[in-house]
Order: C-alpha cells, then structure tokens, then sequence
C-alpha cells in the first residue's frame, strides 16, 4: 500500500516540484500504459525534462514505446512542464519505475519512484490440447440508421424519373412550331399596273355585263396604282376626288384623259352605259399613257420576309425552351443520385 500511494507524495525542493504518475499501476504482458512526468518551476525558468528512446528501458523490463514532445502551461506565477511516456513490459512481476531526474535551471529535482506490476495472460494448464475452433462469420445487424439516406435518396430518384418522363412526354406531344423566311420580290408600282393591263386587254368584251368587269377591273388597277405612287388612299375615293388630288402635280391633258377614263367607267357601272369598241380602246391606251407618264425609276427588288408569331406562337416556343433546360438539369441531377446511391450502397455492402 505504501508503494501504490507513494506517487501522490511529490518532492519539493527550493520551490520546484516535480510529480510523476502512473495511468494504471497493474497491466497484463504486452499491455501499455502511461506514465505522466510534471514539473511545476518558476516563469522563466529553464527546465530539461528526461528522454528516451523507442525500446529502452527506464528500468530493466520495462520498455519506452514512445514519448509526447512535452507541453508548457502557466497557472499563475508559475509554469507547468509535462511529458508523457508510453510503457509495456513483457515479464511478470513488479517493476520499480525510479523517480526521474528534471534539470532546473541546471539543477537536479526528482520525481517520484512508482511501482507497476505486470501480470502473464491466464493458460489452462489441465488441457493444453485443447483448441477451439474458429468462430462462424457473423452478420452485422440491420440500423436503419445506415439505410435510411440510401432509402430517400432513392425516393428523391424516382420523383424526379417520373418528373423528367413527364417533362419528355410535354415536350414531345408540344410540336415545335416551324417558321420559314420568305424571299419576295418587290414589283415596281408602275410594273405590276402594266401587267394587269395586258392580262384585261385579253378579254372579249361583247356586252354591258362584261363591259362592266372590264372597266371595274381596269379602274381597280389604276386606283391600286395611284395608291402604291402617290401615297393616298384612291381606293376609297370617289372619281371626282382622285381626279382633284391629281390636278395639282400632274399634266392637265393627262389629267383629262384620265377623268374621262374614270366618267366612262361609272357610266358603265352605275348607269349600264355601252361603250363603243374603239371607245374601250382608246380608255385603255389613256390609262396606260397615264402610268408611262407617272411612274418612277424604280427597280424590282427582293426583300426577306421573317413570319411574325402570334402570342400563342411565341407562348408554345418559351414552354419547349423551359422543357428542355428542365430536361437537361434533371438528367443531371439523376446522373449524380445514382452515383451517389451506388456509392452509398457500395460503401454499406463492402
């Protein structure tokens, strides 16, 4: 008793003390344990604690593992210097551990000396023979602690399957709308006036019915033609009013040839007035002087015409433009869950 109590007496010495300690006093052969070695010492005081080295002994049969590289704390005025050492021992019996020597500013203190007994493994010495066979490999139990991420990882998998089928089967019964740029050809107004003349040159002109289709068709073109040159709405003017807006810009023989053009016309029209032949033909070549003597130089040309979508249209684009970034970030987002699910599963298996 007097051995096992002796490491709580430390050993003062000029205001410097020095403890050492035992983790456990008692250890089976092969087992290890800690001896603690502190020096309490003045701030500023220089201290030299005891090393050793892997495998030497501090005392015969008892070995040195290893050693901590010592830690210095100040409780107040005063400074604390510790190390640790690890001890085994292979022999049976008890060991005395000597009291270690700390140098203080160049000076001996001790600590001290502690007793540590070590004990041999049991045998059974009535059946030395005896062996025991190996143990059956045993199976680890069920926590659901260790499955549950893997279970909501795969719910999470599945809910986001079904949302990206969904999302396929949106996009693919969503038809793309497909619009095409068109080229077309800009006719001078000049042109497109003389092209409809010649085609109404063509017909037979027998009787009043006819005579009222030509001249409602030969005054249409110039009308359309008036528009097209001189930017006014002639279509929804009377004769009289074209033939006044004209009268300012245009040459007053021109401009009487034309007004009895349009006076034939409404006679034909609106009073079922028949015309003679060469009374047709005399209105024809007065309307196609009237276009030679207005018309620009301008020259056929091809413009590209890009299809406007209606707001249903533009609606439809953005829904399959929106279907198909989903598309992608999901596949991605199933992509790295079933990584990780294959990992995770992987991981608890192996």
């Amino acid at each position: 008793m007097a051995i096992a109590m002796s490491w709580l007496t430390p050993s003062l010495a000029q205001a410097q003390q020095v403890e050492q300690r035992l983790d456990s006093l008692q250890i089976l052969i092969g087992q290890q344990t800690v001896l603690h070695l502190k020096a309490t010492v003045g701030k500023g005081d220089k201290v030299v604690l005891p090393s050793f080295k892997p495998q030497q002994q501090i005392t015969p049969g008892v070995e040195v593992v290893e050693q901590s590289q010592g830690d210095t704390s100040h409780v107040g005025d005063r400074m604390e210097v510790s190390r640790d050492y690890r001890l085994t021992s292979f022999d049976e019996r008890v060991y005395a551990i000597p009291a270690l020597n700390v140098k203080v500013n160049g000076k001996d203190y001790h600590g001290n000396q502690l007793a540590l007994k070590v004990l041999t493994v049991p045998v059974d010495t009535v059946h030395p023979n005896q062996f025991y066979p190996p143990k059956d490999v045993q199976n680890n139990p069920f926590l659901w602690s260790e499955w549950s991420s893997l279970f909501w990882l795969s719910i999470l998998t599945l809910i986001v399957c079904g949302a990206w089928l969904y999302l396929r089967y949106r996009l693919k019964h969503n038809k793309p709308i497909i619009t095409h740029i068109r080229i077309v050809r800009r006719v001078p107004a000049h042109e497109k006036a003389l092209n409809e003349i010649n085609v109404i040159k063509q017909q037979h002109v027998e009787n009043q019915e006819t005579q009222k289709a030509y001249y409602t068709q030969l005054t249409n073109t110039i009308r359309e033609y008036i528009v097209n040159r001189f930017g006014f709405n002639a279509m929804e003017m009377t004769s009289a009013e074209i033939i006044d807006r004209l009268r300012a810009s245009g040459d007053q023989k021109m401009i009487d040839e034309l007004k009895e053009l349009f006076q034939t016309a409404d006679l034909v029209k609106f009073a079922k007035y028949e015309t003679l032949v060469n009374e047709n033909d005399a209105n024809l070549v007065n309307a196609i002087n009237f276009i030679d003597q207005t018309k620009t130089d301008e020259k056929p040309t091809e413009e590209r015409v890009v299809p406007t979508l209606s707001t249903a249209d533009q609606k439809s684009q953005q829904q399959r433009r929106l279907i198909k970034i989903l598309l992608w970030t999901g596949g991605i987002v199933v992509a790295a869950l079933l990584v990780n699910i294959i990992y995770q599963a992987f991981m608890l298996v192996y």
